[in-house]
């Protein structure tokens, strides 16, 4: 603490706990301090000191009572000082009084460079005055030489508070880094928050556009099925007319049957349109071996097939059969690369529409049978594949898309048997 022959209110000038000094601080132009070290390694002091027996009274008082190892570095001007500087010690000694230079002055370049230095004054006399002046000004302490014993206490003490106070500021900055840090990760938040809004309205765009593009499709829909409807009917009453006129013409039924399901696809279309795709299914026994060979006698195709009773609509079967079949000369080019075949499994007859054309890719398969998706590898219509889907579901059956041996695509579709054909074995494996 300061000597005791001064008013002792000064001691609360030195206490950490006071409250600061309204005095500006400059902010460390040079590098940060060296931190404290452990006991027993080495400390450096400077000492602004131009008596040699001074200078060696203070060296004696510290090297005698203090935990670290003392390097003392003494200057006698200011020249000396300021240059002493340029590597700040942990602490600095000053007489009070020098030729062509004093410790207040001494102080304030030290404290415009390293604000958080301690800075002792060691002096011979100082009058109380004097004394409350240079502490209120910043000073951490001062030592009378006639008191040099007081000297080390203050030097640990100045030293303790001097680490605190930086490793506090070190702290504070570090803080003041992570929040600049912060901030411009908000900014960076703020400006991606804004591009996903932008993003976000392009959208609410977009998903309005097909909306209304949806809409369009459905309108379309309805009106080019109705537009349909009118001569498909007409077509179809003049097609029973001639079939009756004909006495049974093969031929005249054939067109009846491709108008039938033309007039089925229209109506379909129709449906979908309205939201439903395949809306009435008439089941009863029917025979699949016979549509399966009446559907390769239009078309050309092989057909290998027995006869198997099920219990199923014939005309929404058709629509599935041709669907395939249509497709599949459409992506080989010819009805030569195309066949039928038939198996049976326990409880279940298993048909295949086969051909060698250029095969559909894996990355299509999963979604061939959506709704209007046309491949142009698989050769999808957009709409037949989702037709025979529904209607092989409607059906309690299951349709799936898979590879010929050899190249190609295999449509594969499996339907219920009935429950007394359950045993049959299976003369086509």
């Amino acid at each position: 603490m300061t000597d005791s022959a001064l008013d002792p209110a000064l001691d609360g000038l030195n206490d950490p706990s006071a409250e600061p000094q309204a005095e500006p601080q400059a902010e460390p132009q040079a590098g940060l301090l060296p931190a404290l070290p452990a006991e027993g390694e080495p400390i450096s002091i400077l000492h602004l000191e131009d008596s040699d027996l001074d200078h060696e009274l203070v060296v004696i008082n510290l090297e005698t009572d203090l935990p670290w190892k003392v390097n003392i570095t003494r200057v006698e001007d200011e020249e000396g000082f300021l240059a002493a500087l340029e590597n700040p010690p942990h602490l600095i000694l000053s007489d009070f009084s020098l030729p062509g230079y004093d410790g207040l002055s001494a102080f304030k370049a030290t404290h415009a460079r390293y604000p958080n230095l301690p800075f002792i004054i060691v002096t011979g006399a100082m009058g109380e005055e004097v004394a409350v002046d240079t502490l209120r000004q910043g000073v951490t302490d001062y030592i009378l030489k006639q008191r040099l014993e007081r000297l080390p206490s203050s030097v640990r003490r100045a030293l303790a508070e001097a680490d605190v106070r930086d490793s506090r500021e070190r702290a504070e900055r570090e803080v003041r880094e992570l929040n600049a840090r912060l901030q411009a990760r908000l900014l960076e938040v703020e400006r991606l928050k804004g591009v996903a809004e932008r993003q976000s309205q392009r959208l609410e765009v977009q998903a309005k556009q097909l909306e209304e593009a949806l809409n369009l499709q459905k309108t379309f829909l309805a009106e080019t099925s109705h537009e349909l409807r009118t001569p498909l009917t007409a077509l179809l009453g003049y097609l029973r007319r001639a079939d009756r006129e004909a006495g049974g013409s093969q031929v005249i039924a054939d067109a009846q049957r491709v108008t039938e399901n033309m007039t089925r696809l229209v109506n379909d279309l129709l449906q979908l349109s309205r939201g439903e795709l395949v809306q009435s299914v008439e089941m009863h026994f029917m025979n699949l071996g016979n549509l399966l060979r009446q559907v390769g006698r239009d078309f050309g195709v092989r057909v290998d097939v027995q006869d198997v009773e099920i219990v199923g609509d014939p005309g929404r079967l058709t629509q599935v059969f041709v669907n395939l079949v249509s497709n599949a000369i459409r992506v080989c080019g010819t009805p030569d690369k195309v066949f039928i075949d038939m198996h049976l499994r326990p409880g279940e007859v298993e048909v295949n529409v086969i051909d060698s054309g250029p095969g559909v890719p894996d990355h299509i398969k999963p979604r061939i049978f959506d709704k209007f998706y046309r491949g142009k590898e698989a050769g999808s219509t957009g709409l037949g594949l989702t037709i025979a889907q529904q209607v092989v579901t409607t059906h309690s059956g299951r349709i799936d898309v898979l590879d010929t041996p050899g190249g190609g695509a295999t449509f594969q579709v499996r339907l219920p048997l009935l429950e007394e054909d359950d045993d049959l074995d299976d003369g086509f494996a």
